[in-house]
């Protein structure tokens, strides 16, 4: 193992983030030993104590076990147990996009069912910043309203575990948005079915809302 040099911010975590891809990729197979302490500290040019906070944040995560007296195992190299923040973090933007729609239009769906007057509030809200902005080419301003406006969308829902579910995936939706586009052109196509979309909740209509969030997202293109 080649020494790699880490930013001294967040020394723990970026170990445990490089020892888990190890873990994940099989350079660390199930039930393996990792290498004992010193040479962990050589690998990865940190001291002892960002080491063992590695070990532990593994541990917790249920990728390794610790025996003491005997050595730290790999547990888990399915990634069945690492975090989903991080696990979007490794996924390509296609199949975070795939999920992510099937997740818009069950929220829109959802919403029509179950919003309440201040849920319609924080919609035109964040929909009506999401026009100005692109109209001004505001792009960060844009991304940020448009993100805004599906985690609204899915707290209006009422499903908890589905809103705690798109919010990872919002997250990692801003950092691609404004990876992927440096002005508003994009949010300028179709403008109206946003305000569709919004009107079906409104009403409503949860079979109209989940045909614009399909609109939307390219699923029905007719």
């Amino acid at each position: 193992m080649n020494p790699t040099l880490i930013s001294r911010k967040s020394l723990a975590d970026e170990v445990a983030r490089q020892l888990q891809e190890r873990i994940l990729t099989g350079h660390y197979q199930l039930n393996q030993k990792l290498p004992v302490e010193s040479e962990l500290m050589k690998a990865f040019g940190v001291g002892r104590s960002s080491i063992r906070e590695a070990i532990k944040i593994l541990a917790n995560s249920g990728f390794v076990r610790v025996q003491q007296g005997i050595g730290t195992f790999v547990e888990d190299s399915s990634g069945i147990n690492e975090p989903l923040g991080q696990r979007l973090k490794r996924a390509s933007s296609k199949h975070i996009d795939e999920v992510r729609e099937i997740l818009e239009m069950k929220m829109a769906e959802k919403a029509a069912m179950n919003r309440t007057g201040n849920d319609i509030s924080k919609l035109e809200h964040f929909l009506k910043k999401r026009t100005k902005a692109a109209n001004d080419n505001l792009i960060e301003d844009c991304v940020d309203a448009h993100v805004s406006f599906y985690v609204a969308l899915a707290e209006a829902s009422k499903n908890e575990i589905l809103a705690d579910l798109y919010k990872q995936f919002a997250t990692q939706l801003k950092t691609d948005l404004l990876k992927t586009h440096h002005d508003t052109s994009f949010f300028k196509d179709g403008p109206d079915n946003h305000h569709k979309l919004l009107d079906s909740i409104l009403r409503e209509d949860p079979k109209m809302a989940w045909y614009w969030s399909a609109k939307i997202t390219g699923q029905i293109t007719k």
